[in-house]
């Protein structure tokens, strides 16, 4: 063999080589990097739990002065479907915190109206965002439920992983509603609201819906109304929430129908009860179109309900739930509604007086 042939073997077999060993190097690249991303995506979830437990820490401390506050742990439905087809606990039901605020002033001897309350965000929880809301509620004497629903952030990646999107997460919401009933003989089961903003909106839709013998009024605050309209406008990111593996696992193109059954539009025909239905031109989350599918579809069903669309409130998605005086003059409108249904035992008069239950001025 001449000696060209030789360098030329001897080059090739070298980048041969050489190529094996970089393929191998990259390989052990790739499986260092999934690790480090597995490893900073389980920390996020350690780190909710931290953020969470010194949120509820504020929740006693903000609210000390008015209300008995507590935290209980309760049961639901299973997951609705076994992330382990073998697991054979898959029928075992879900376990879930609920928060439980009761007004200092009450009379045990006496009958209390209940006001349901879910949180927002389709991975959120029940924070002291809503404490002032919580203090305008108490300050009537309503007593204040608000369940932590499969999908709430702040329990570990194992509870945020069983979301159920418009699905079983309303079996807990109602299950917080039940066990006020069944462990408080103070709460009147004829006197029970549920409101909601956003994503707590679309539970108060589908808890009235759903189960509006439970409830005697619902208010819904920008509520999610309808998977297909809300998909179809929001950005491709949101639809990896549903697509998710531990979640529904396919698109709504691969199963409308399941789509369809997580959306309040769905269940227009249902509604019984009375409901009142907030959104806002302006809302850049929950855009307005979606929920005028909602109105428009109740219209079409014959229901009675109210609604405000309001035309550019300052605040957005929020425009009812910040501490401007704008929104707090919306908000008393909310009061005033459930009001006419629930009776509490101390309405407020004017919107400067629920400012004060509030804020304290």
């Amino acid at each position: 063999m001449n000696s060209s042939i030789k360098f030329t073997l001897t080059v090739f077999f070298t980048v041969i080589s050489t190529s094996a060993v970089f393929a191998q190097t990259d390989s052990v690249l790739l499986r260092e990097i999934n690790s480090l991303k597995q490893t900073v995506n389980d920390y996020q979830h350690r780190f909710d739990v931290l953020e969470k437990q010194i949120d509820d820490l504020m929740w006693f401390r903000r609210l000390e002065d008015i209300a008995h506050v507590d935290k209980v742990r309760l049961t639901s439905t299973p997951r609705w479907k076994p992330k382990d087809p073998d697991d054979r606990f898959a029928g075992n039901k879900l376990q879930f915190y609920t928060y439980v605020f009761i007004p200092k002033t009450v009379d045990t001897n006496r009958k209390y109206p209940l006001i349901v309350l879910p949180h927002s965000g389709i991975h959120a929880n029940f924070s002291t965002y809503y404490a002032h809301i919580v203090r305008e509620l108490i300050a009537q004497e309503y007593v204040v439920v608000s369940a932590e629903y499969r999908g709430s952030t702040g329990y570990g990646k194992t509870t945020y992983e069983n979301i159920d999107y418009g699905g079983r997460e309303n079996d807990d919401v109602l299950e917080s509603r039940n066990y006020m009933i069944d462990n408080y003989s103070f709460v009147d089961s004829t006197r029970v609201g549920i409101i909601g903003w956003s994503h707590g909106g679309m539970i108060a839709l589908m808890q009235i819906l759903q189960h509006g013998d439970n409830y005697q009024c619902a208010f819904a605050g920008v509520p999610v109304s309808d998977l297909e309209n809300r998909l179809a406008s929001h950005e491709e990111s949101y639809t990896d929430y549903f697509t998710a593996p531990h979640h529904i696992g396919e698109s709504i193109r691969e199963n409308p129908g399941e789509y369809a059954r997580r959306s309040p539009t769905h269940y227009a025909r249902n509604l019984n009860k009375p409901l009142l239905i907030y959104t806002n031109t302006n809302d850049n989350d929950v855009y307005v179109e979606e929920v005028k599918l909602m109105i428009e579809t109740l219209k079409k069903e014959g229901k009675q309900f109210e609604y405000t669309i309001f035309e550019e409130a300052s605040g957005g998605h929020g425009f009812d739930r910040i501490d401007s005086k704008e929104a707090t003059d919306i908000r008393y409108g909310v009061h005033k509604f459930l009001e006419r249904y629930l009776n509490p035992p101390k309405p407020f008069k004017s919107a400067a007086e629920m400012r004060v239950a509030a804020y304290g001025f």
